[in-house]
């Protein structure tokens, strides 16, 4: 056998698989649950309120902006598809990065991807909250926060079932609102919506107004700047198929459905925005990109309609920003990159300590945001911005190793296959590499203070593995060298009570 790392099915290889004695995750999470969470997972937020500075930048041209990273997530999708289908496990990429590249990769990109989504918490916390005092001004802002973080929390604490039943609907509207949208904005783009007098809606909307390009080429790859992170929740499904009924087929089919996901939510409806309105119409960067969208047909209460939208991806981005930091607190309990404490579940089989943990940063960073929100926690957001593409870095470099473990040691388990293996990993991996260059050259969108200060967070979790690492190492060595002692000593007692008895 090579001298690989062996391909471990439960996806603990390293420490307790459960601490304490505790039951560990459950199998709480149906079919239907996994379903929309992987439709929905690629729906972000950010898709309804960060699209509208994309199309001022790249104009129309920014749905190639959009169709590049749509192209990117669904390789590297592959890629963890891949993994996870072989070996399903709550800390998913982390857990096979770990495996792959060595407990450093596990632990760093782990915790950096923890740090992310708490941050998260804070930013769809506060989006929620300004929505909700809007419409119910005599509750301050702050409280708003407070509230849908603590029911959320609540939430998951429950029961594994009961994030998933929340994200359900969650997801669903968010579903069912979009298609709409694709729907009726398609129908009036070509003339065919009944009732409606759109004079701006057109194809023509592409191609003029300064071009299809009207910036020029390089604003394509300014525009996948501004939207790479709206893709960022895609990798939610294989973390949660641990906890599912059929974990691998769970994978399988996540993995499968996201080309048409990206083309219909993301494509489809940013296609329909600059179809309905030229590009550089005020309305769009003043209302934002979907509220014009829906004002040009003569929609009335636009706003209000949109804001609940928004209001229901915010919760759900919420939701599953918990669940997923608190799952990947959990792995790294279970391999001991974090306390003990964290691998630890509830009889519902609820990492109740990971969660509280998660949560608890999240309250802070909120904190941070209303007392410090052009320091701190400005600090905190650019610092965990360029996190995504980290993530996506390690899947690549991760699978390269992978596909040759799980060759060598279960290739019955290759259900998903990476496309053009290894040359389309080695191309992809390229393109991040590529895009994180760029960013470090933007310097009108904040692109290069972004990608330092991840870098230098990235650099200070790097050195606490690699500290912690060779702490271990050092750790080993003197246990074996204890044991190695106590045998020899063993064996010199039992010599000489073989001689005494002699």
């Amino acid at each position: 056998m090579t001298s690989q790392p062996s391909l471990n099915t439960t996806g603990n290889e390293r420490g307790p698989e459960d601490p304490g004695g505790s039951p560990g995750l459950q199998a709480g999470l149906k079919n239907r649950h996994l379903s929309m969470i992987a439709i929905g997972g690629v729906i972000g937020a950010g898709l309804f309120v960060g699209s509208s500075s994309g199309i001022a930048t790249a104009g129309p041209g920014i749905l190639l902006s959009y169709a590049l990273v749509g192209t990117l997530v669904v390789l590297v999708m592959r890629m963890l598809g891949e993994m996870s289908a072989a070996n399903p496990t709550s800390g998913s990429f982390s857990a096979h990065a770990d495996r792959a590249l060595g407990p450093w990769a596990g632990f760093s990109i782990g915790w950096l991807y923890w740090f992310f989504w708490v941050v998260v918490l804070a930013v769809e916390a506060t989006a929620g909250a300004v929505i909700l005092e809007g419409w119910i001004p005599a509750v301050p802002q702050w409280a708003w926060a407070l509230i849908v973080m603590v029911v959320l929390t609540a939430t998951n604490l429950v029961s594994v079932g009961s994030y998933g039943e929340f994200e359900f609907w969650f997801a669903g509207i968010k579903v069912v609102a979009i298609t709409a949208f694709i729907v009726i904005g398609g129908l009036a783009v070509f003339g065919l919506l009944p009732g409606v007098d759109s004079e701006q809606a057109g194809l023509s909307n592409l191609t003029e107004h300064g071009g299809f390009l009207p910036h020029g080429a390089g604003a394509i790859l300014t525009g996948v700047l501004l939207v790479v992170f709206s893709f960022m929740g895609s990798e939610i499904a294989t973390l949660a198929a641990g906890e599912s009924e059929n974990p691998q087929q769970a994978v399988t089919k996540a993995t499968n459905s996201i080309i048409w996901r990206v083309a219909v939510f993301y494509l489809g409806s940013i296609f329909v925005v600059v179809s309905l309105l030229p590009w550089d119409s005020k309305s769009i960067t003043d209302d934002g990109s979907y509220v014009a969208a829906l004002d040009s047909l003569g929609i009335p209460h636009a706003g209000q309609i949109m804001n609940f939208i928004v209001l229901t991806s915010v919760l759900s981005c919420l939701n599953s920003g918990l669940y997923t930091a608190s799952r990947m607190a959990f792995s790294l309990g279970q391999r001991g990159d974090a306390p003990k404490s964290f691998a630890r579940t509830t009889a519902n089989g609820v990492p109740r300590t990971a969660i509280l943990a998660s949560v608890a940063f999240g309250f802070v960073a909120v904190f941070f945001n209303y007392k410090f929100p052009d320091s701190v926690f400005l600090f905190l957001v650019n610092s965990s911005g360029a996190v995504a593409l980290f993530v996506w870095l390690v899947i690549c470099f991760s699978q390269l190793r992978m596909r040759k473990i799980i060759k060598a040691e279960a290739p019955e388990k290759l259900v998903v296959k990476m496309w053009l293996y290894p040359y389309l990993t080695w191309a992809t991996a390229a393109l991040i590499v590529f895009i994180l260059g760029y960013m470090l050259t933007d310097t009108e969108h904040d692109g290069r203070q972004t990608i330092s200060l991840s870098l230098l967070v990235a650099a200070l979790v790097l050195v606490v593995a690699f500290v912690k690492e060779k702490a271990g190492g050092r750790r080993a060595a003197a246990d074996a060298a204890q044991a190695e002692t106590q045998t020899q000593t063993q064996t010199q007692d039992d010599s000489r009570d073989e001689v005494s008895a002699g």
